[in-house]
């Protein structure tokens, strides 16, 4: 990032990352650390949150434990923190094979929708003090749907109109409210996805050539009808981490090295 940034843009700035300890929240809270920004990062469990602390390279302030569906500990964390700049909602789950079952279809959309709704009213208040940022997570399955995670596609599909329902409620507190929508986030996640392409492909099923075709109208910026410009943002690794700090940055403050 330090090509891109400088890297004291977010000096003095906190942030708090759900679902900071692996994946990509642990490369978002990585990468607001690089420029500046006093991060805390959240886990689903104490066990998470010990192994982050203790992996080479940790960065944040703090590892918590957090469940985001506990609207007493989501109340208490964002309440201790000494203010808040930026919050980045990655805490999420995804039950591929069983989401068609109403029970892990409710505890999916718990976590990943309300559990994200849940963090940005309770931060409400701080990040307004500061004219701060939100950044949820969304899904490249917010747009395509997903058949093997129906409950994971849904949720993913409600933080973005959220995203956009909370940009217009919260821009008068000079709040701003933007999304990203990524792909695979790991090279064995991507590998993951390739040998359940051509296992379906082998055995397409009765519905797949109609779920594959809706999958493929759906896919890209430019094919999502009115995406450009409303606060969605897809992307990949080093592209996506910069995206993210586009949205975070203070307004008027991005202040990029020069070019050229």
């Amino acid at each position: 990032m330090s090509s891109t940034f400088r890297n004291d843009i977010l000096a003095g700035r906190v942030a708090l990352v759900t679902g900071g300890t692996s994946g990509i929240g642990a490369a978002v809270a990585e990468a607001l650390a690089a420029v500046g920004a006093v991060v805390t990062v959240t886990g689903a469990t104490q066990a998470e949150c010990d192994a982050a602390r203790a992996a080479p390279g940790f960065t944040a302030r703090d590892a918590l434990p957090l469940d985001v569906r506990d609207d007493a500990g989501v109340r208490a964390l964002i309440a201790n923190l000494p203010r808040l700049d930026v919050l980045v909602n990655c805490a999420g789950t995804i039950r591929r094979g069983v989401e068609h079952d109403p029970a892990e279809f409710e505890q999916t959309v718990a976590i990943n929708l309300t559990g994200t709704a849940r963090c940005c009213a309770h931060a409400r208040p701080k990040l307004a003090a500061g004219k701060g940022a939100i950044v949820n997570i969304a899904s490249m399955y917010s747009f395509f749907g997903a058949p093997h995670a129906p409950g994971y596609a849904s949720s993913k599909g409600g933080v973005v109109q959220l995203t956009r329902s909370l940009a217009c409620a919260y821009a008068a507190e000079g709040i701003r409210v933007n999304a990203v929508a990524p792909g695979m986030d790991t090279d064995a996640a991507h590998a993951a996805g390739v040998e359940r392409s051509r296992a379906q492909r082998a055995d397409p099923g009765p519905h797949a050539a109609r779920t594959m075709g809706t999958a493929r109208r759906g896919r890209g910026r430019d094919r999502v009808p009115g995406l450009a410009g409303r606060g969605v943002r897809h992307g990949r690794g080093a592209c996506r981490r910069r995206r993210l700090l586009d949205l975070v940055a203070p307004r008027g403050g991005m202040d990029r090295w020069p070019r050229g």
